[in-house]
């Protein structure tokens, strides 16, 4: 709730809370503790029923395309390195 409603993930709301937002504290903390606890109290369930669909393992990509692993490596490196070097190019 306090992530659609106020805004703040768990990492912001620490930060708003430290710097003294009474909104991250009671709506924040409180939401926190609520679906937390929620969380824990639904978990076998959830368990049992959602969590284990689509469950197909540990599983890679070369696995998937049934390639040798450096197939995929190899353009995935280019890829990162040339995102780079734009980067670094154009100035962001």
């Amino acid at each position: 709730m306090g992530f659609g409603i106020l805004g703040y993930c768990p990492g912001t709301l620490a930060g708003a809370v430290g710097q003294g937002f009474l909104d991250a504290l009671f709506g924040g903390i409180i939401g926190i503790l609520i679906g937390a606890g929620l969380f824990a109290e639904l978990y076998p369930k959830l368990e049992r029923t959602i969590l284990n669909r689509g469950n197909f393992g540990e599983i890679t990509w070369p696995q998937m395309l049934k390639v040798n692993p450096w197939w995929v490596v190899f353009p995935v490196s280019v890829g990162i390195i040339a995102i780079l070097f734009w980067i670094e190019k154009s100035g962001f």
